[in-house]
């Protein structure tokens, strides 16, 4: 048995684009969650729905722990959580019910817990986490706790679990409220229902600082074999994901930051490089995904980091987020070259400059340019994020973007289409707009949610043009290189005969839909 069951709410089969490119990465942040409650003394355990099927395969294993608290713990790190997907919402409903039907105290921490507490309170959780969660997760269930010790005892405690929270900052809750659970034949899960819907909020909690003070993630809780085997069979090594950083200090406009917000805080180098020594002896991990949204902003610490790894052998590679106009200092670079960088996502959005400045992106396109030739020089692979639909964006913008991919030539590129996320200037914006579909089903959605300058068939249309265009372009500068017989991607080069028909068309459809 165990006190606290911990889950979360990303299901990969759910997404099937994230499923079909086959890296799976485990829940950091729910990790750390329970390794703090385990300090604390109560026995954790996990339910990480990564790998399921669906969530009623929570329903056994609540059964068997029979623990008191039901935990749903989003992993704030992943970018897949922070899009606050319908699907992965649905699935968190369903936790919630089958956790109250088991008897459950049941929490919940998420960017779309945050964003929409109502939504999950009305579903039957008791409290929800707003904004960073360890530090008020452990106050919260030590003093639920001590309300259920004081019932126990005979003494008078009010309203039973909700004594007292009024003074925990950080959470929502319904107070003064009672359940009624109708469980009709053959319906799965049971239905909860609110007798009464009073939210409360609490203020919010100032972010945690000194971040070496939590424990490590319990990654002992993870079935590190089933995500190793996947890494292997399709890429050929195992990675996992760390981050050193919480938060990032810059402003762009559509960038919501529910969890860890504009404040930036680290890790300690020395606490980084010892966790990444733990995880390559003990799991056999080659390489990393540094899942910060900014890495190594703090002065000197990349410097730091890269004579610690040197110091103790540590034989890996990574990849990271990052901005443009930080990456621009050539000791910066060849510091994170040598402490094993491989791979790193900027932010390019746009070859625009009006729709960068429209951003608050804080970038130029000279940035652009600049830290990609000088990362490449250096043997790293740059990839860019990409962003169409933005308000105001013209077919002169998106053509610029276009030149700018087929100009810089880099390694990979990710594309979306503007997403308006509350708690943003950039849904401030277009909040009037909206329809009645406000956030995507899945990852690959690429609905536009507010009228935009053309249609979302044309939106998704673009998407695939963009790609193949850039596919073209890769494999051109493979011939090219075989022509001056020199070392080329053979498959790359083959594949501009599939691209090059497959453009055309593509370009000749999105032209009758402009």
């Amino acid at each position: 048995m165990s006190d606290i069951l911990f889950t979360h709410s990303y299901f990969y089969r759910f997404d099937p684009k994230q499923w079909k490119t086959g890296q799976p990465y485990p829940p950091y942040g729910t990790l750390y969650a329970a390794a703090l409650m385990r300090e604390c003394g109560y026995d954790v355990c996990l339910f990480d729905t990564n790998l399921c099927n669906g969530p009623d395969e929570i329903r056994p294993l609540l059964e068997r722990e029979n623990p008191r608290f039901l935990v749903i713990y989003d992993d704030g790190f992943n970018y897949l959580t922070k899009m606050c997907l319908t699907r992965m919402r649905e699935a968190a409903f369903d936790m919630i019910r089958t956790g109250k039907e088991q008897g459950c105290t049941v929490i919940v921490n998420s960017s779309d817990a945050t964003d929409h507490s109502e939504q999950y309170l009305s579903q039957g959780a008791d409290f929800v986490i707003l904004g960073e969660g360890e530090i008020t997760l452990r106050e919260l269930v030590l003093t639920v706790d001590g309300g259920r010790e004081a019932v126990d005892g005979g003494r008078e405690t009010g309203d039973s679990i909700w004594a007292g929270m009024e003074h925990i900052s950080g959470i929502a809750y319904l107070s003064d409220t009672s359940y009624s659970v109708s469980n009709a034949i053959g319906s799965t899960p049971s239905t909860v229902h609110r007798l009464s819907s009073t939210v409360y909020r609490t203020p919010a909690r100032p972010v945690l600082h000194d971040l070496d003070s939590l424990p490590d993630p319990a990654w002992d809780l993870v079935d590190m074999d089933a995500y190793k085997q996947i890494w292997i069979r399709r890429h050929g090594y195992f990675s996992l994901n760390l981050a050193t950083t919480r938060g990032c200090p810059f402003k762009c406009n559509w960038c919501a930051k529910p969890i860890y917000g504009n404040r930036y805080n680290s890790r300690s180098p020395e606490r980084v490089a010892a966790e990444i020594e733990m995880l390559t002896a003990r799991y056999g991990v080659t390489h990393f995904w540094m899942a910060d949204d900014i890495f190594g902003l703090k002065p000197g610490w990349v410097q730091r980091f890269r004579d610690i790894v040197l110091e103790k052998q540590l034989k890996f590679e990574y990849k990271i987020q990052s901005r443009v106009d930080l990456l621009l200092k050539e000791d910066t670079i060849d510091a994170l070259v040598d402490s094993g960088l491989r791979e790193v996502w900027v932010g390019a959005e746009s070859g625009s400059q009006k729709i960068l400045d429209a951003m608050d992106k804080g970038t130029t396109i000279e940035q652009i340019r600049k830290s990609t030739r000088l990362l490449k020089k250096k043997g790293v692979a740059v990839c860019f994020f990409l962003q169409f639909g933005y308000l105001g964006e013209t077919q002169e913008d998106i053509s610029a973007t276009i030149h700018m991919v087929e100009e810089l030539l880099p390694d990979d590129i990710g594309i979306s289409v503007s997403y308006p996320l509350p708690g943003t200037g950039f849904y401030e914006k277009v909040k009037d707009l909206l329809g009645q579909k406000q956030n995507w089903e899945v990852s690959d959605d690429l609905a536009m949610m507010y009228p935009a300058t053309f249609s979302p068939a044309y939106y998704r249309r673009l998407h695939r043009l963009v790609h193949k265009r850039f596919r073209l372009r890769q494999g051109r500068a493979e011939w090219e290189k075989l022509l001056r017989m020199e070392q080329a991607d053979l498959v790359r080069a083959l594949k501009w005969l599939y691209y090059a028909p497959a453009a055309l068309a593509d370009k000749w459809r999105l032209q009758r839909l402009t």
